[in-house]
């Protein structure tokens, strides 16, 4: 849910009329990460199973998933997804750029949320892709979640145009804000079954749903596949560090846990992957939190990616927590449920995690007639875990933390059996006070963020 309501920067409504497709008059005409692969069992007890309840009073959630033994890269890291474990690299070497755009003979701007696509594709977040799905790969991810080779993958990564001119054979300049940022061989045109994309992989095909609006009124009618060569990455106000440059971070043959949000961070979520690094099934000491925002679009009434930017800025001078890596992630928010949450244990993984924290209705929605949620509290968990094997990670489940005036922050079995009195703040409230002036209390909210967030509201006001 979001803590305070704001306009989006990057206004992803906006993306079908951004899509224009331009003839252009052709002119004459890095590696792969190396890796080893060894072994080793992590050392951990069984998980702990806690007890079904409410989603309100709910101690944690289900088990996590049964410790597995975890393949690792010859310099002691998590290895890419993929059968080839190599992280991939489409950056085209500065000096073949002239001749790839020269062979291109139209071109297409992006939208935000393509951009942040072909971002991810470059870098090698979405390993082992090469390009955008052709329709072969992009029915086989929708129906089963799996590529036609059987590798798992949550979600189709597509290109969408409205372009009746566009080809197979063709060669496209992608460009987007001024910039161009790659080229892309098209070597698959089709028209999607939109309805059925949005059953498999959101659930439902009802517009109630952010990403089912988002497939059906900005998505272009044809979806376009093929190879890309990187040419530059978008100019961003926050910093995207690559999969390659968060692993230069990481120490090896640790744990590794990744923290996903889309929100600005309060002292209970702080306390939970503070926590989660001492779960059950984490190797101790030694092991590592990357907390890993994703900054692109996400829903209309979430705060915009440079203003969560700034919050994350801030409370990672206010803690200098040594066990933490912080780093920002330009992908575009789904909403999916279960299958968003194995989108990003496989992001995840390419950038060089080995855990993966996941909490209760993660990237979950709520309809936007009824208010009701389209998944169950704990449908991502069980996906997850079911694929946490395969996908050679381990899940730690979120706790449930509470804020208690007698022992300050505990997990929510702890306040019920010992009786102890519960402070809460809504997000409404929070939003209240902070628009009136009023001071927010220190156990919910860190001065640095709220700070930030204050000067936010005052802009919009001005």
């Amino acid at each position: 849910m979001a803590i305070l309501s704001a306009k989006q920067v990057n206004v992803a409504a906006s993306a079908r009329s951004a899509k224009v497709v331009v003839p252009m008059v052709p002119r004459a005409a890095a590696g792969p990460v190396a890796r080893g692969v060894a072994a080793r069992v992590a050392a951990a007890p069984a998980p702990v199973v806690a007890a079904k309840s409410s989603r309100r009073s709910s101690v944690v959630v289900r088990a996590t998933a049964a410790p597995v033994a975890q393949v690792r890269t010859a310099e002691g890291l998590q290895v890419p997804h993929g059968p080839a474990a190599k992280l991939v690299n489409l950056m085209a070497p500065a000096s073949e750029h002239a001749a790839l755009k020269a062979a291109c003979n139209k071109r297409i701007e992006l939208s935000d949320r393509n951009a942040c696509d072909v971002e991810l594709l470059t870098v090698g977040a979405f390993s082992p892709l090469e390009g955008f799905m052709n329709k072969a790969e992009y029915d086989s991810v929708v129906a089963n979640m799996r590529m036609t080779n059987g590798l798992l993958f949550g979600l189709p990564i597509v290109l969408d145009t409205d372009s009746e001119d566009i080809v197979p054979g063709d060669k496209l300049l992608l460009t987007y804000q001024g910039q161009d940022l790659a080229v892309m061989t098209v070597d698959s045109k089709f028209t999607p079954n939109k309805p059925l994309e949005c059953l498999k992989c959101y659930g439902t095909s009802s517009l109630e749903h952010p990403a089912v609006q988002m497939v059906a009124m900005e998505r272009g009618k044809y979806y376009i596949g093929g190879p890309i060569k990187g040419l530059a990455l978008p100019t961003r106000v926050f910093p995207c560090a690559s999969p390659a440059d968060v692993r230069s971070t990481l120490p090896a043959n640790q744990d590794v846990l990744a923290f996903q949000c889309r929100n600005p961070i309060h002292k209970a979520h702080y306390e939970l992957f503070i926590r989660a690094l001492d779960a059950p099934n984490v190797r101790n000491p030694g092991a590592v939190c990357l907390v890993h925002p994703t900054c692109g679009p996400t829903q209309d009434d979430d705060i915009p990616g440079v203003v969560r930017f700034r919050t994350y800025e801030v409370l990672k001078e206010e803690t200098k927590n040594p066990r933490l890596r912080w780093a920002y992630l330009p992908y575009s928010m789904h909403m999916a449920g279960p299958r968003e949450a194995i989108q990003h244990m496989i992001i995840r993984k390419n950038y060089g995690c080995t855990h993966f924290i996941i909490g209760r209705d993660m990237a979950g929605c709520k309809s936007s007639i009824s208010g009701q949620d389209f998944y169950g509290a704990y449908d991502a968990q069980d996906l997850a875990n079911k694929h946490a094997a395969e996908l050679n990670m381990q899940t730690v489940a979120s706790l449930n933390i509470a804020y208690t005036e007698e022992k300050g922050y505990v997990t929510a079995d702890i306040a019920k059996a010992e009786n102890l009195h519960v402070l809460n703040l809504s997000g409404t409230k929070f939003r209240q006070m902070l628009r009136a002036g009023d001071d927010i209390p220190e156990w919910f909210a860190f001065k640095s963020v709220v700070a930030v967030l204050r000067e936010q509201i005052q802009s919009e006001a001005n």
